[in-house]
């Protein structure tokens, strides 16, 4: 009997719906071996961290003057969608930027979104969120 093919896993897809896999996509921000280069690349990769629980890799990129203690993440919500709405500013040539989002989640099943328009400034050349204002 001839042995069976080994099936190759298929790649985690990103939380941020990029079509990378998270590995080449936000998971290489998460690990640190690269930074974001817009606030809009920052904002997914806060997302899909938001999503995987990462409470470090949040911290790390919150503005030192905004930056709570620690994040206190709810066990029955559940991010299940990033729809990015607009952005302003944030390009090479900026010091700040804002981009304005819905992230869609579930909270102990029941299917709700956040609607937010985040600032971000650089900090020693990165960008870090700043805070955000709900819009709706």
């Amino acid at each position: 009997m001839a042995p069976m093919p080994r099936r190759t896993p298929r790649p985690e897809p990103c939380p941020c719906g990029h079509p990378l896999p998270y590995a080449s996509c936000c998971g290489r921000l998460h690990r640190g071996e690269a930074a974001a280069a817009s606030p809009e690349e920052l904002m997914r990769s806060r997302y899909s961290a938001f999503a995987r629980g990462d409470e470090a890799y949040l911290l790390r990129t919150w503005h030192p003057r905004t930056r709570p203690p620690h994040i206190g993440f709810d066990p029955a919500l559940r991010w299940t969608g990033l729809e990015i709405e607009d952005t302003a500013d944030g390009t090479a040539f900026h010091s700040t930027g804002t981009v304005t989002f819905r992230a869609r989640y579930t909270d102990g099943g029941r299917p709700d979104s956040l609607h937010e328009r985040s600032r971000f400034e650089r900090v020693n050349g990165a960008w870090v969120y700043v805070d955000g204002a709900f819009l709706d």
